[in-house]
């Protein structure tokens, strides 16, 4: 038991340390003026992302879908589909840390007896008017999605999206594109 306890606080450490480094030499990350959380939740297929190790059994076909709850938190069931077929489900919970604009979230996919000792930020840097589509980041710029209500986007859509993550200091070619078999 105490080996665990060790890693899991060499990996807190560690993660702090990394999120703090990377925060200082970049310029704030700047949200969307406010989001209706009663628009936003719903199901959302991912369009593309940057890769990271906690999706790498994601093969095709992934999608998040949000139900708030009557706390005020977000439930979030996050589904792809592995190589083999076999859906692979993650469900989490969000929980507005800017409740002036609710574009600035935390989620946490790990629970030990009802505590979750990890956050991850989960900031709304773009999103569509009619709530069509969502550009999602954290302020290190580690992690980055692109979400929409259906499975593809128009390329004049991309294009404005990619802007997006420009301007915000993003490069857009670290986004991998998400399969969605038909």
């Amino acid at each position: 038991m105490l080996s665990k306890f060790f890693i899991i606080m060499i990996f807190i450490i560690f993660s702090f340390q990394n999120n703090f480094s990377q925060d200082k030499e970049l310029p704030k990350l700047q949200t969307v003026n406010q989001v209706d959380l009663n628009k936003y939740i719903g199901l959302w297929y991912e369009i593309a992302k940057i890769p990271n190790s906690f999706q790498d059994q994601c093969a095709y076909g992934t999608t998040a879908e949000y139900k708030l709850l009557e706390d005020g938190n977000i439930q979030v069931i996050n589904k792809c589909f592995k190589e083999d077929g076999e859906a692979d489900v993650a469900d989490g919970l969000a929980k507005v840390v800017d409740k002036k604009t609710n574009s600035k979230l935390e989620v946490s996919f790990f629970s030990i007896l009802g505590f979750r000792p990890f956050w991850g930020d989960y900031w709304i840097i773009g999103l569509d008017d009619n709530y069509q589509w969502a550009v999602v980041g954290s302020p290190n710029r580690k992690y980055g999605w692109i979400l929409s209500r259906t499975s593809t986007l128009p390329d004049d859509t991309l294009q404005k999206i990619f802007a997006i993550l420009e301007d915000q200091l993003y490069n857009p070619d670290d986004f991998e594109m998400t399969n969605h078999k038909n």
